[in-house]
């Protein structure tokens, strides 16, 4: 089976979360971990299941989304994966986190890149990504047909979308990569979103203000 862990950390409220299989190999998206207790918790889970942690995801590269990539690093010696236009917010990882007035330690820089149709395997399990940029410029979406599971980070939110007035966002391609490649999907693709709770592509289609 595959399985899901959601954890909520730092004062963004981001949702970071561990994907696993029977086979106890296991992939963690987004980290956004800042503390000493939220790293606690990561180690703990990995200790309890017996996880072996094999990579690090990214579905993009905002500071919120990126504040455990040392620890990850650190402890687990993995390096993030993200899509190339994302490195400009790791690399300024720290200046950008002393604008909301947070200290935290740099990122390690990836070495590996995910890229639109990139197809990554976690046992038997396939996630398909897609790039679906808008709220940042290397925003990918990771999605797994047979268990009918989508980790999109901040593109859709239950009742919205993400911001597009950040540096690098546009307003107008996340409107687009919403419809063109997360509407596609069929009504009942559990949407895990990168702040709040999960929604469906059928409610979203349906309710959502900013795309009915």
């Amino acid at each position: 089976m595959l399985y899901l862990k959601a954890f909520t950390f730092n004062p963004f409220q981001e949702n970071t979360y561990i994907l696993y299989t029977d086979d106890l190999t296991a992939y963690i998206i987004d980290p956004g971990n800042s503390t000493a207790s939220e790293d606690d918790e990561i180690r703990n889970f990995i200790k309890e299941k017996n996880l072996n942690l094999k990579r690090l995801l990214l579905t993009h590269g905002h500071i919120d989304h990126i504040l455990g990539n040392k620890f990850i690093f650190d402890t687990y010696g993995l390096l993030p994966e993200v899509h190339k236009e994302d490195v400009f917010f790791i690399e300024r990882m720290q200046q950008t986190a002393a604008m909301y007035g947070l200290s935290c330690d740099p990122s390690p820089m990836p070495e590996k890149f995910i890229n639109e149709g990139d197809i990554i395997t976690l046992g038997n399990y396939e996630f398909h990504c897609f790039y679906t940029p808008g709220h940042s410029p290397g925003s990918i979406s990771f999605y797994n047909k047979e268990n009918k599971l989508l980790i999109g980070g901040d593109v859709l939110f239950r009742g919205s979308i993400g911001r597009a007035d950040l540096p690098k966002g546009d307003y107008e391609m996340l409107i687009r990569s919403i419809k063109q490649k997360l509407l596609a999907l069929e009504d009942d693709v559990k949407v895990y979103c990168g702040h709040g709770p999960s929604t469906t592509i059928g409610l979203e289609r349906q309710t959502n203000p900013f795309l009915v």
